[in-house]
């Protein structure tokens, strides 16, 4: 079988060395970049099936390559933080990032998150697409339409999205989509599924005061309501 391309992003030449040893008996050829300008370019013009993407970077922050990257590119997107603290993650997580990882890391946990990022980019490719009176959700090309238009979601939106749509008329807890869109361990007061279900609302166009998409169900989580 052909190794599964990875460009990692990242100027700690010595990590990068060490990562691309670890992954490379596992079926994974890593690609370097060592600046953000570097991995931007070679993110949008390779075929690369995920990019582990440091935050501080030289030049481009890690966070602006990726809000370029995501303005054209769903890639999947890993993003690793010095440390860990809640800023990061949401600045990685608002910008698009799949997961996020502090580069206290072990290479076993990296290579769980890695693949748990592509076997959700992978996921559901057979799957109909699913009609809400004017919202169209295609898991098979994982882009979700309203009135034919595509709304600009980032992967980690568009497995929020599915999911809810998937359950609609049941609520989802938080635990629960963390699982779905992220497959992460979380603390227990992680809120960063708001960060997402926040943006995903902005997107959908809803009236936060009368939410037709996404309803907040006090104390126990979230529920696209049935049409």
């Amino acid at each position: 079988m052909a190794a599964t391309r990875v460009l990692l992003v990242d100027d700690d030449v010595k990590l990068c060395r060490l990562i691309k040893d670890y992954l490379g008996p596992f079926g994974y050829d890593v690609a370097f970049a060592h600046t953000g300008q570097e991995g931007l370019t070679r993110a949008l013009n390779s075929d690369c099936s995920a990019v582990i993407l440091d935050v501080m970077l030289p030049g481009l922050s890690g966070v602006e390559v990726l809000k370029r990257l995501r303005a054209s590119s769903g890639v999947p997107v890993l993003m690793l933080t010095a440390r860990g603290e809640e800023a990061d993650r949401i600045s990685g997580l608002e910008a698009g990032a799949d997961d996020y990882l502090p580069k206290t890391f072990s290479p076993r946990e990296l290579l769980a998150r890695l693949r748990a990022v592509l076997r959700r980019a992978g996921e559901a490719k057979q799957d109909r697409v699913i009609s809400i009176a004017n919202l169209a959700i295609d898991p098979g090309s994982r882009v979700a339409k309203i009135d034919g238009q595509a709304l600009p979601l980032t992967p980690v939106e568009f497995d929020l999205l599915l999911a809810l749509a998937r359950a609609r008329g049941r609520v989802k807890t938080r635990e629960q989509l963390l699982h779905e869109a992220s497959s992460r361990e979380f603390e227990a007061l992680d809120r960063s599924i708001d960060v997402h279900i926040s943006s995903l609302r902005r997107k959908l166009g809803e009236d936060l005061r009368n939410p037709r998409w996404i309803q907040t169900i006090r104390a126990a989580g979230y529920m696209m309501p049935k049409p």
